[in-house]
């Protein structure tokens, strides 16, 4: 395909990312290999000099990263104007036959990257410097994701064909037999309603226990049942169309990109729970109530938002779609 200049920043910051992420891997393990607080020798000296270095580098990549997430989705849905079939972002991303599993690697590495993040914040205030090793050990495996989203975005964009007709949304989200998703549909609105609000309880009820266990559960449930939820009955309420179930069209202009406001809600609402749970789990200590905090704030917010439709849409026409 003809390449966009969305799709060549992309591609030209995955190359910097690549490379510079590259030479800290390298002493990265390096510092894994050799580092020893208790020591005082010119090696030790040293390590520590560059893990300020390399550090500084990889949280640079890794809060680039985070919105060129929603920069990748913006220039599919972009893209989509001059691809056959497609509407939105969804007939884009579906086009090539790993561009969704290309999507849920970059949202695995949304929270891997952002975790990272949260470790190297804590490594810096601890004068012990006890998480040297596992933030580095850390990024060793987040560059091993990182280096495979590049790969698989490089192979996505390549595979593009602008001549080619591609299924629209209408037919990947719908109840048909030939839809991955056929069997979600399924599921009446009450039983997803019962299902979202319950998961929405049981997620305030964890991080109101701070229960690191309870929290991390309740996290990926919480997740998985506020997708299914959007794509299945909120989803309808913001096209004010029953049968549209898309999660990408609302990210465009005709919907105030309020997909923006949803999707980032929902991250942070179930990442920092994670965040404070895992967190817990490795210090083996308390004092990460903040994080619950955040993720019960965010929790509410983006409920508040799904919810305000359907009953805007109530008050509005008197009826339910």
């Amino acid at each position: 395909m003809s390449y966009t200049p969305e799709v060549i920043t992309i591609l030209a910051l995955d190359v910097i990312f690549f490379f510079i992420a590259t030479l800290c891997l390298f002493i990265s393990i390096n510092i894994v290999k050799n580092w020893d607080m208790n020591a005082s020798s010119p090696l030790q000296y040293r390590l520590e000099k560059q893990t300020v270095l390399v550090a500084t580098f990889i949280k640079y990549i890794f809060i680039l990263k985070l919105p060129l997430f929603l920069f990748f989705i913006f220039s599919a849905d972009k893209i989509s104007g001059v691809i056959t079939g497609a509407m939105c972002a969804a007939g884009v991303v579906n086009s090539v036959s790993f561009g969704m599993y290309l999507v849920l690697l970059k949202l695995f590495n949304l929270y891997l990257f952002g975790f990272w993040l949260i470790l190297h914040v804590r490594d810096l205030k601890d004068k012990k410097r006890e998480l040297v090793k596992r933030k580095f050990w850390l990024f060793v495996v987040a560059y091993l994701f990182l280096a495979l989203e590049i790969f698989y975005e490089f192979g996505f964009f390549n595979s593009l064909e602008i001549d080619k007709i591609v299924s629209c949304c209408g037919t990947l989200f719908s109840a048909a037999s030939n839809s991955s998703l056929a069997l979600v549909f399924q599921l009446s609105n009450t039983q997803v309603l019962v299902a979202f609000y319950t998961m929405f309880l049981l997620h305030l009820l964890s991080l109101y226990k701070r229960s690191s266990a309870f929290a991390l559960l309740s996290s990926v449930g919480f997740l998985i049942v506020s997708i299914v939820a959007l794509i299945l009955f909120f989803g309808t309420y913001i096209y004010e169309l029953p049968t549209h179930h898309c999660p990408f069209c609302f990210l465009q202009k005709d919907y105030y990109y309020v997909g923006y406001l949803i999707y980032i809600t929902l991250f942070l609402a179930t990442f920092f729970s994670f965040a404070g749970a895992l967190m817990e789990r490795i210090k083996n200590e308390g004092g990460y109530e903040k994080y619950y905090k955040l993720s019960f704030v965010f929790t509410l917010v983006f409920t508040l938002i799904v919810s305000a439709y359907p009953l805007v849409y109530f008050i509005k026409n008197g009826v339910w779609l």
